[in-house]
């Protein structure tokens, strides 16, 4: 494909690219000064997701009845803001309990006692999904909260 009269343009089939080539001649010497043009596949391509992070921090807290003394052991993933992120939970623990029908023992203490029943104690703030749970069951076997049954 001829565009000038020294240019001419090539597709290159092995690299996808597009070749300029100039030719002219000084004093008796071919000039070949070539170019090339990349085609831009970043707008073909899919959209790359990043890659989810592993070591988010946890909070372990425990919920306690002040009423009746008996404690609950979770998990929740806390960011930056760890007081939000406890009271959250908690409220999700407290809607669990008066919209779904289920028979746990935290559920039905919440049901019986009411929300403000309950004080929220942050236990121990943890770098990693697996590290925290592994905190939690640790906790769990040792201090055996009356709550903590499904």
């Amino acid at each position: 494909m001829k565009i000038a009269r020294n240019l001419k343009v090539f597709l290159c089939s092995k690299s996808n690219t597009l070749v300029l080539l100039f030719c002219a001649k000084k004093q008796h010497r071919l000039v070949v000064q070539k170019w090339h043009f990349c085609y831009n596949n970043y707008m073909d391509s899919k959209k790359q997701t990043r890659k989810r992070r592993q070591d988010t921090k946890h909070a372990v807290y425990m919920l306690v009845n002040t009423n009746t003394n008996e404690s609950y052991i979770g998990i929740t993933v806390c960011g930056s803001q760890v007081n939000k992120a406890l009271k959250v939970r908690f409220q999700k623990h407290v809607r669990r309990a008066v919209t779904e029908n289920k028979s746990w023992a935290l559920c039905n203490s919440i049901r019986e006692h009411g929300a403000e029943a309950f004080s929220v104690l942050l236990v121990d703030i943890v770098r990693g999904r697996k590290p925290a749970h592994a905190i939690e069951r640790e906790l769990i076997n040792e201090c055996k909260p009356a709550l903590n049954t499904h």
